[in-house]
Order: C-alpha cells, then sequence, then structure tokens
C-alpha cells in the first residue's frame, strides 16, 4: 500500500513539474516575446497582442499556483484552481481554435496538457 501511494505521489510531481515547464515556458513567450510568440504560433497571428499577452499570463499565474502548492505544501485549493485553468484553456485551444481551423498536428499535444491538468486535479479534489 505504501509504495502505491509513494508512485502516486511521484506521478503527481512528474505531472506537476511538466505543466509548470511546459506553461512556464509558453505563457513567458506569450506575456514577455508576445510579437514573437504571434510570429510563432499561427493561432496568435489571429488575436490581438492584448489577447496573447492574457493568455500567457493566465499560464504564469495557473504556474506560481501549481509551484505555491509543491513548495509549501500548503493552499491546495491553488493547485485546484490552476488545474481548472489549464483544463479550460485546453479546451478552448482545442474546440475554438485548433479543430475549426483542422490544426490537426497540434491536439495530440493540447490533449496531453488536457490529460495531465486532469489528473492534477483529481489528484486533489
Amino acid at each position: 500500500m505504501a509504495s502505491d501511494s509513494m508512485f502516486m505521489k511521484i506521478t503527481l510531481m512528474v505531472f506537476e513539474l511538466s505543466l509548470v515547464g511546459i506553461y512556464g515556458a509558453f505563457g513567458f513567450l506569450k506575456t514577455f516575446r508576445t510579437q514573437k510568440a504571434q510570429e510563432q504560433m499561427p493561432w496568435a497571428r489571429d488575436r490581438s497582442e492584448r489577447f496573447v499577452r492574457f493568455v500567457g499570463i493566465s499560464e504564469l499565474c495557473g504556474v506560481l499556483g501549481i509551484l505555491m502548492v509543491m513548495v509549501t505544501g500548503r493552499f491546495p485549493w491553488l493547485a485546484i484552481l490552476a488545474a481548472i485553468g489549464f483544463t479550460l484553456i485546453q479546451i478552448l485551444a482545442i474546440f475554438t481554435e485548433h479543430l475549426p481551423k483542422k490544426e490537426y498536428k497540434v491536439l495530440p499535444f493540447n490533449v496531453m496538457l488536457l490529460a495531465f491538468s486532469i489528473f492534477v486535479l483529481a489528484s486533489y479534489v
């Protein structure tokens, strides 16, 4: 039984660190290098700089929420809010951007991020 619990803790940490790394990198790009993000990401070309920056700031807030819980071991509601936010970001990305524009190549990455977010959410709820 103890090994199952340890396995779940390690798995959760791996998923959380993956979300922190991925959303941290993309959030930084969208927030602080918005024009570069618009050049590199097809969906961002159709959006205003403010919108792209808003998405980036939202992602960075989620990163901070998960990091706070990982570092302090307190305030698990922050991880819950972050996971809900990441889940919403991916659902919106998939259904309002990538599917309508037939950008099927990016869908596996979005689905992976969605699955990681749902796993983290389920671990805290």
